[in-house]
């Protein structure tokens, strides 16, 4: 079982995170609100300098290494966001850094690494998913004596995320009902359990999955870790085939709900958001707004948390994206 990260490490790392965290927007959304007939309030991590949350975790980890542990570089492996975010705490820090990234990773996402770690970071591209990436970085520490900065199962990691629901604590005055949060390795889902269940303990978290990768799930379901045999990437920020210790063990203990979307729908709702909001949100950022309608019923009149966790969505997927939106919404068109 796990305890709890004590609120007073949540306030220091918030602290540690100034430099290099906006405390971003708390927004209500008024074409949504109209929609579900409820108030929705949007979390804008979009608006980050990396355009994801992810910043947090890795700079709030990487600031508390001691000089033994990075005197032979620092490595970390990602699909894209945790990257970012290494990379901002390498150049900013002034750490050598190495980032181990799948080879399907957008284009958007590998040109952004190598703007923000400048001369501090080295790319390697290696294997079809996080998880090779992730054996492959796992390998170069062991060889190297590198330190690993883990993307989601550490707890400094976790409290860096976990940052985040203390500003929505601190920027919204009533109690929130409702808060939809995706969940890839479990880090953000992580934070949002420690903060809340802590301050505003009849908040219901719901945990959101794609249909192509729903490794909480499988683990929930089993009572134990699953690792997936193979997943979809096509939501590359959550596609993880297994989450972490941390964050199953949060989920199966404090987890109110959770929810699994088809792919579809989310490249349904991706376009939602640039429409009605021309706000652009990667595959898991548009996931927290797509999950309102399977909670239509439920939020009527209450007050509803939605995290854009992130907005590394590129260009070039769009017509992906557009195409399989219009299959979505050619097959729920009574919704």
């Amino acid at each position: 079982m796990n305890n709890f990260i004590e609120l007073n490490e949540i306030k220091k790392a918030r602290k540690t995170l100034e430099k290099v965290v906006l405390e971003s927007p708390f927004q209500k959304i008024k074409s949504y609100s109209k929609n579900y007939n409820s108030n929705i309030f949007f979390k804008r991590e979009d608006l980050q300098k990396v355009r994801s949350f992810k910043i947090r975790g890795a700079f709030n980890k990487i600031s508390s290494l001691d000089k033994s542990q990075v005197i032979n570089g620092i490595v970390c492996a990602s699909a894209g966001n945790h990257a970012q975010g290494f990379a901002v705490s390498c150049s900013t820090l002034g750490y050598k850094g190495k980032v181990f990234m799948p080879i399907t990773t957008p284009d958007q996402k590998i040109q952004q690494v190598k703007k923000f770690g400048k001369t501090n970071v080295d790319i390697i591209l290696y294997g079809e998913n996080f998880t090779q990436a992730y054996e492959k970085a796992l390998e170069e520490c062991d060889k190297n004596n590198k330190t690993f900065i883990h993307p989601f199962d550490d707890i400094k990691v976790i409290t860096g995320q976990a940052t985040l629901f203390l500003e929505i604590i601190n920027q919204f005055d009533g109690k929130l009902d409702f808060l939809f949060i995706p969940i890839g390795g479990g880090g953000l889902i992580s934070g949002a359990i420690n903060v809340f269940k802590q301050l505003s303990p009849k908040t219901k978290i719901i945990g959101i999955e794609p249909k192509g990768a729903p490794s909480m799930a499988q683990s929930i379901k089993k009572n134990k870790l699953v690792t997936l045999a193979k997943i979809d990437g096509f939501a590359d920020g959550v596609a993880v085939k297994k989450v972490g210790n941390y964050s199953f063990n949060y989920c199966k203990q404090y987890l109110d709900d959770l929810i699994i979307l088809d792919e579809n729908e989310i490249c349904s709702s991706i376009l939602e958001l640039k429409d009605f909001e021309n706000i652009t949100a990667e595959p898991a950022g548009a996931m927290s707004s797509a999950s309102l309608r399977h909670y239509r019923e439920k939020i009527i009149n209450k007050n509803v948390g939605c995290i854009i966790c992130g907005g590394n969505n590129d260009n070039k997927r769009m017509p992906e994206i557009t195409r399989r939106a219009k299959l979505w919404q050619a097959n729920n068109l009574k919704d």
